[in-house]
């Protein structure tokens, strides 16, 4: 666990004074995020869509996935940010409610500049998964989504008091190291997508095997999960994002097998 990549103490710009700190979660962060829109220009590129469009969409996809992942994360655990409401700045996220946010931004991207909506998600899907799957490290060098206890071999032990303070991680206890988990999965994911990406029979397969991918993959990962920013539902039986999870999976699978009926015209 690293959660300061780089400590520069107090410093005073235009009259601040404050003490500046780069997270290496922020920093990883920002990779992922430039080099997935770094990978889905190279591939846009290959089916005719402009690099600076796919950096604009880019952009608009992190403003609003960081937004929409702020507000349900708000939602889901209302009563502890009431309380203390500036601890949701240094709080991650939900992912779900990024994705979907994301989602509906960028269907209203497509249809201002007229992109072809399955053809761009199909494209951006892998992109998505590469960039979370480095985020993840992120938040395992900052402690936050943390694992519950274990005695089991896989067991990671969190010692950093700097990262207790800003996520709540529990110290001097194995855990399970669920971040690493959740990675593993997306770098799987992403090598998955770009494999079917050459064979795919239909446009919208790459972008719904994702979410039906990532949804199982979350469903089974939350089960591991220790932190407690994440809302729970059916008597604490099922977190937030589980059920969020099987609902995806569920629309994942219709909408697979509604565009795998359709007369073949494969545009990608």
């Amino acid at each position: 666990m690293f959660p300061k990549l780089f400590d520069f103490g107090e410093v005073s710009l235009f009259g601040f004074q404050f003490h500046a700190i780069l997270h290496t979660y922020g920093f990883l962060l920002a990779v992922g995020f430039l080099v997935a829109l770094k990978v889905a220009a190279m591939r846009g590129k290959r089916f005719g869509l402009e690099a600076n469009l796919m950096m604009d969409l880019g952009l608009y996809i992190l403003v609003s996935a960081l937004i929409g992942a702020k507000v349900l994360l708000l939602i889901v655990d209302w009563e502890h940010y009431r309380h203390a409401p500036l601890s949701l700045f240094r709080s991650g996220g939900v992912f779900y409610g990024g994705l979907v946010a994301a989602v509906v931004v960028s269907i209203w991207f497509f249809r201002k500049h007229k992109l072809p909506v399955w053809t761009t998600t199909d494209i951006l899907a892998p992109s998505v998964a590469l960039g979370h799957g480095i985020g993840r490290l992120g938040c395992f060098s900052a402690g936050c989504c943390y694992g519950k206890p274990t005695i089991g071999l896989l067991g990671i032990t969190f010692t950093n008091p700097y990262a207790k303070e800003i996520v709540g991680v529990p110290l001097n206890i194995p855990l399970h190291p669920t971040q690493l988990y959740d990675a593993c999965a997306e770098f799987a994911i992403f090598g998955i997508l770009i494999y079917l990406a050459s064979r795919k029979t239909f446009d919208g397969q790459i972008f719904w095997s994702y979410v039906a991918m990532y949804s199982v993959g979350r469903f089974v990962i939350e089960f591991f999960r220790g932190d407690f920013e994440r809302g729970f539902v059916f008597g604490g039986s099922l977190s937030t994002s589980q059920v969020i999870a099987a609902l995806l999976f569920a629309a994942a699978t219709f909408a697979l097998i509604a565009l795998g009926r359709l007369p073949r015209h494969r545009t990608t």
